[in-house]
Formats: structure tokens, C-alpha cells, sequence
């Protein structure tokens, strides 16, 4: 009951990090499982690197930004010298960089189709072909359409406050209008959402996650239901990610995404829903995020076996981040290096660190 407790405050008023101070985890730990830790060696830290190292200071403007220069000048009277009363001379300049924002402007586009005619005979009129558009003889341009797209899904600006935006501007774009577009924008981009979907099915590992979503309820007006986002991450050689819809968290949803993906492995947390993928011969792969919550939230209740574990899990990820900056780092001396010598340096040196440091941590977990 205290745990229980203890989570549903949490979830009610705590913080959403599982950050937790590194001195605090080891405080529950008996003389048993300090040795097997204290033997292994201990990583680099990642901080080190000059790859992932933060930097000092405010850092330089891109040089590809437009410049505009601004001159200030010392006018007639303020350039006379104090002590004798002549003219003082430009000797040098001083120079400080501003960066600065002009909002984006909406413009008219007026397609303007000449129509050609017999001078003699004044029949056979012909007009110039017009470009396919998006919308067929609709409002939107294509650049308007990507803007207010990615403002939606990108920036997660609502439609609702788009149109308080573009008002603002001096146009009228009402949100069931701006809907109806990205409705037809959906349409225009599912091929290249299946096509990114058969690329992830060819992965030998693919990741995937579900997160819930509201949507309203078209059957009760005014209600709100909860829907289902299903993530998936395909490998590096497919690294495409999409998302798929599904009204709730059946086994609907990933068994309709997944039918084609027969070999290989699949990454997830331990819902039931994957067990059929993994009973029909795809391997399971954990996830050590999902894991370490549990420890996390039983570290009050259980700290004898939590804290423990929580700093032994906070090893095996020393170890990654050690990892990535050595890759990093490997990647910089080694320049101009084509996909396959990339992945290849990160096999090697991420399978040496894992080898060397994950496996004996892996063993003396216990």
C-alpha cells in the first residue's frame, strides 16, 4: 500500500525524472555486492571527450547566416579632440554580432496562363499547362502547406492558434480549413510513409514503443477517448522512423504493422501484446529504460535491492557513453568516411567496450 501510495503522488505531483544522485545509490549496498563492482574497471567518462564536452562561452554564429552590416558614426562635434580641437581620424573598427529574427511573410502567387488564338480563323483557342498543385484549384501554396504542417507536427503548434497567427497577418484561415489540408496532405504522403515502412521491415532489429494520444470521440460530441501511437525505429541501415494509429492498445495495431517481419529481433518494453512475435521465432530484445523504472520506483519500499541496482544499471550506461565518445571521437580523426567504414569503427569499438566492461558487469549482476 505505501508503494502504491507513493506512485500515485508521484504521478500526481512529481517530477517526471528518474535523475537520481549518484552518492545515494550505493548507500543500501552490503560488503557482498560492492566487491564484484569495485574489481571492474571503470569507464571513461564521456565528459572527457573533447567530442561531448560542453563548451565554454557563447558559440559563433553560423557563417552562412546573412550579414547586415549597421555603422555607427561619431557625428561632427563629438569627433573634435578634447585637448587641442582637431578632427579625430578613423583608426579601426569594433565589431559585435546581434542575431536578430524578421518574422515570415505571406505572399500572393498569381498564375497567370496566356491563351493563344488563330489570327484568321479566331477558333482553336490553346492555354498554357499549369503545374500539378497539391490541392486541386485550392488556396494553399505548397510552401504554405509545409509551414503550416510542420507547425503542427513538428513544433506542435495547434491548428487553433495558427489561425490567431495568420489573422494577426491580415489573412482569415479558418482551423477546419487548415484541417481539411493536412487531411489531403495525408493523402499525398502515404506512399512515401509505406515505402519508409517496407524499408523498416527489412531491418534485422526493430524497435517500437506505444504512447497514448486523446482523440475526440465522433460517435459522443464533445467526449474524448484514448487512442494509441505505435512507434517504430528501424536499424541503421533502414533508420527510418514512422508511426502508426490504432484506437486502442490491442494486439490489432502491431500485428497489422509487423505481419511481413519475420526474422530478426524485436525491441520493446514487456507488454503482452509482443509475446505472439516472439513465440513465431522473433527474438526478444529488453530494454534496460523499462527495467530500471521498476527499480526506481520500488527504492524506497525495497531500497536493500533498488539502490543496487540502480547503480549497477547506471554502470552498464557509463559504459555506452564511453563508448559513443570514443566512436565520436574515432569518427573525427578518420575523415571522409563512407556508410559501411562508419558502421563498421562503431561495431568494433562499441562490441570492444561491451566485451570488456558490459560482460562483466552483465555477470556479476545477480
Amino acid at each position: 500500500m505505501q508503494h502504491q501510495i507513493e506512485q500515485l503522488l508521484r504521478q500526481r505531483y512529481g517530477k517526471k525524472s528518474e535523475k537520481l544522485d549518484p552518492a545515494q545509490m550505493l548507500l543500501f549496498t552490503n560488503d557482498s555486492e560492492e566487491v564484484p563492482l569495485a574489481d571492474l574497471p571503470v569507464p571513461p567518462e564521456a565528459a572527457d571527450s573533447p567530442a561531448t564536452a560542453r563548451s565554454r562561452g557563447r558559440k559563433k554564429l553560423p557563417a552562412d547566416l546573412p550579414r547586415i552590416p549597421k555603422i555607427y558614426v561619431l557625428d561632427e562635434e563629438a569627433r573634435a579632440c578634447p585637448c587641442c580641437g582637431k578632427q579625430r581620424k578613423e583608426i579601426g573598427q569594433e565589431t559585435r554580432e546581434q542575431l536578430d529574427y524578421k518574422p515570415a511573410s505571406l505572399h500572393v502567387v498569381e498564375h497567370i496562363r496566356l491563351k493563344y488564338a488563330c489570327e484568321d480563323c479566331q477558333a482553336h483557342v490553346a492555354t498554357a499547362p499549369r503545374l500539378p498543385e497539391p490541392i486541386e484549384r485550392g488556396l494553399p501554396g505548397t510552401g504554405l502547406l509545409a509551414h503550416v504542417a510542420v507547425c503542427k507536427y513538428v513544433d506542435h503548434l495547434p491548428l487553433y492558434r495558427q489561425e490567431g497567427i495568420f489573422f494577426r497577418e491580415g489573412v482569415t484561415l479558418s482551423r477546419s480549413t487548415m484541417c481539411d489540408w493536412m487531411a489531403s496532405i495525408a493523402g499525398l504522403m502515404e506512399p512515401i510513409w509505406k515505402a519508409m515502412k517496407a524499408r523498416i521491415l527489412l531491418s534485422d532489429v526493430i524497435q517500437t514503443d506505444d504512447t497514448p494520444v486523446s482523440v475526440q470521440d465522433l460517435l459522443l460530441p464533445g467526449k474524448n477517448r484514448t487512442g494509441r501511437f505505435w512507434v517504430y525505429l528501424g536499424d541503421r541501415r533502414n533508420r527510418f522512423l514512422v508511426y502508426d494509429y490504432s484506437p486502442n492498445r490491442g494486439r490489432d495495431g502491431p500485428v497489422d504493422f509487423l505481419q511481413d517481419f519475420r526474422t530478426g529481433y524485436l525491441q520493446s518494453d514487456a507488454y503482452s501484446v509482443y509475446d505472439a512475435f516472439h513465440q513465431r521465432g522473433l527474438l526478444e530484445v529488453a530494454c534496460w529504460a523499462h527495467a530500471r523504472r521498476k527499480f526506481y520506483e520500488c527504492r524506497s519500499t525495497s531500497p536493500d535491492y533498488a539502490h543496487p541496482a540502480l547503480a549497477w544499471i547506471g554502470r552498464l550506461y557509463d559504459v555506452e557513453k564511453a563508448a559513443t565518445a570514443a566512436i565520436q571521437k574515432r569518427l573525427i580523426d578518420e575523415k571522409d568516411l563512407d556508410d559501411a567504414r562508419r558502421w563498421a569503427i562503431e561495431d568494433e569499438i562499441r562490441g570492444q567496450f561491451r566485451k570488456e566492461q558490459s560482460r562483466p558487469l552483465m555477470e556479476s549482476f545477480g
